[in-house]
């Protein structure tokens, strides 16, 4: 399986973000994804050394919209820590940078 199909999508909350200062990034991934596979995921795509992961299982909620009901798709979140020696992962790019350029 290729990494890029493990790690779906970076998760940006307000939550999140503060996270990102102590080097915790949170991700969506594969919902058949395991730790292992995330780790090795993270650290090719993103060239870091990881710490730990977490992974939770974030189930759907029930929508309406009139009478009609759905639910949302159900998801897997993982949150991965860095080592204090790796480097920081670039989610969003610096409007310095680009000026720059």
């Amino acid at each position: 399986m290729n990494a890029r199909d493990i790690i779906l999508r970076p998760v940006i909350t307000e939550k999140s973000a503060n996270l990102m200062d102590n080097k915790k990034y949170t991700f969506d991934v594969l919902l058949t994804a395991t730790k292992t596979q995330v780790r090795e995921a993270v650290e090719e795509i993103f060239d870091v050394k990881v710490k730990s992961v977490n992974i939770m299982n974030v189930r759907g909620k029930d929508k309406r919209v009139g009478r009609y009901t759905g639910k949302t798709a159900r998801r897997r979140k993982a949150i991965v820590t860095l080592t204090n020696d790796s480097n920081d992962i670039k989610i969003f790019n610096n409007e310095d940078e680009k000026e720059d350029k």
